[in-house]
């Protein structure tokens, strides 16, 4: 079974929608709950979309429930794939009793200290890795200088000891192919304001999910709609949890 079927497998509950907020650079999906809960995922839009509109059912989208709305993560659309993942991200039961406030950048440069550092996706964090690692690869779909194509994360991710992936990988559909080129006895962390904190993602290879909890559902919506990047959106915990951590 591929990730995006697992982990929407893993749904236990539902609920209504009370709002869908596409920004700039996030998404937000709110549930009409008590309290209110909300869900994060970063907003992959196409540059064009000659096939039709990139969501279909965009305005009539609060008619459907939360677990409706998370399946849209199988989508071929990454913006209706983004809409999708922060469905999940809200529905998602996040145990914070296993969970750690630390930041990914600590725990990728703890373990990647002098060693051969793989990380898929430019994190603001980049620089100070490269200095503390070995060696040390970015991989982007849009490279900035020092950082290399996407098409050559099978040639680098082998030879990674310490991989970080984005939590972006799955609302694009290439985390299956990114896990597969890891190498066996690889640490691999699920990192960004996507990462869903869900311990389904243990029985994929990944070793530590950082991921986001939002805690202040206003105060991230005004954020997100005001076109914030993500560390501009306040009302949020940032969260890790690791395999060994799990109850």
């Amino acid at each position: 079974m591929n990730i995006i079927e697992a982990l929407l497998d893993s749904l236990q509950d539902d609920a209504p929608v009370r709002q869908v907020l596409v920004g700039a650079f996030w998404t937000a999906v709110v549930l009409d709950t008590d309290p209110p809960r909300c869900g994060l995922a970063s907003t992959l839009r196409p540059a064009t979309h000659p096939g039709g509109p990139p969501v279909p059912h965009a305005g009539r989208l609060l008619e459907r429930s939360g677990r409706k709305l998370a399946a849209l993560l199988r989508s071929s659309s990454t913006l209706e794939a983004s809409i999708g993942m922060a469905a999940f991200n809200a529905l998602l039961e996040v145990n914070e009793a296993a969970c750690t406030e630390v930041n990914a950048e600590k725990v990728i440069l703890e373990r990647g200290a002098g060693r051969r550092v793989a990380i898929v996706g430019h994190f603001p964090f980049v620089e100070r890795v490269r200095r503390a690692a070995a060696t040390c690869w970015v991989v982007e779909l849009h490279p900035r200088p020092g950082d290399l194509p996407a098409e050559r994360a099978a040639e680098v991710l082998p030879q990674a000891d310490v991989v970080a992936l984005t939590g972006t990988s799955l609302i694009n559909h290439t985390f299956d192919n990114m896990i597969g080129l890891c190498c066996p006895d690889a640490f691999v962390i699920l990192l960004g304001g996507s990462a869903p904190l869900s311990p389904v993602l243990f029985d994929y290879r990944i070793d530590t999910l950082a991921g986001t909890l939002v805690v202040d559902v206003p105060a991230a919506l005004q954020a997100v709609s005001q076109g914030a990047t993500f560390p501009q959106i306040p009302g949020k915990r940032l969260l890790t949890i690791t395999r060994e951590e799990r109850a």
